[in-house]
């Protein structure tokens, strides 16, 4: 089933890279879920998955996308302007979110997103909400690209530094450019070499720690493997556990 959305707004970040507001009718959703977008090319429909990056309470569903060469809708929906139109699926979906991550004694103090690229985006939903802040002592981002015009809603994530001092730690970490107070380093090398958690001032622990990862497989899968030798587990619905994931691939 496909609803129509109206383009009300759109960012564009690079020349690539870009989000859009959508005026649609979504069902209630929970932050970290994703929808799909379609268009009909011929007399086929092309749909992708793109999760929601603004908070439950928004009029609207936004995305953050990037156009891909060879892509088969990212192309068409980064050439969408105000007023065009956009078939939206009505109800959002999909498991990463908080409440997959264990309550009571089995939660820890600190909760840690890990993303790369686009990925960034289910986590920037959930800390528009109050859950995240409420829940955990700490609030540690952690927001890997290649080139610093990469790193979309930095405004935002600045405001939330200001607006939590105390509790949130935003890393960027810029792998093909030195930037300023920025890591310069892959995550999963980030996790092994101990700067991740120098930069956090805060160590990751089973004991301690909920880590949601999102983002390419190599990413996660360099993530998980370094996770492990920490001694954190996988979180599993039947052995709640530290590590949620979700692969953007």
């Amino acid at each position: 089933m496909w609803i129509s959305g109206q383009v009300i707004e759109r960012i564009d970040w690079s020349d690539k890279l870009f989000s859009l507001r959508i005026a649609t009718e979504l069902a209630p959703f929970i932050p970290g879920q994703f929808i799909k977008l379609s268009q009909m090319q011929g007399d086929k429909r092309v749909a992708r998955a793109y999760s929601l990056v603004n908070s439950p309470d928004k009029p609207y569903a936004e995305i953050l996308a990037v156009a891909v060469e060879d892509g088969l809708l990212s192309p068409q929906l980064h050439r969408l302007s105000i007023g065009d139109e956009i078939d939206i699926t009505p109800t959002a979906t999909g498991f990463m979110t908080l409440d997959e991550i264990p309550k009571g004694k089995l939660q820890g103090k600190h909760l840690w997103f890990l993303a790369t690229g686009t990925a960034v985006g289910p986590f920037l939903s959930m800390l528009d909400t109050a859950e995240p802040w409420q829940r955990f002592e700490k609030v540690v981002l952690v927001y890997g690209v290649r080139e610093a015009q990469d790193l979309a809603y930095l405004d935002k994530l600045r405001g939330l530094e200001q607006q939590y001092p105390e509790q949130f730690k935003l890393i960027l970490s810029v792998t093909r450019e030195s930037i300023n107070d920025a890591l310069q380093c892959r995550i999963p090398d980030g996790l092994v070499s101990g700067e991740i958690e120098d930069k956090a001032e805060i160590r990751l622990s089973a004991g301690d720690s909920q880590v949601m990862i999102c983002g390419n497989p190599g990413m996660i899968n360099g993530a998980q493997a370094a996770l492990l030798n920490k001694g954190l587990a996988k979180n599993l619905r039947r052995a709640p556990g530290h590590i949620t994931v979700e692969k953007y691939w």
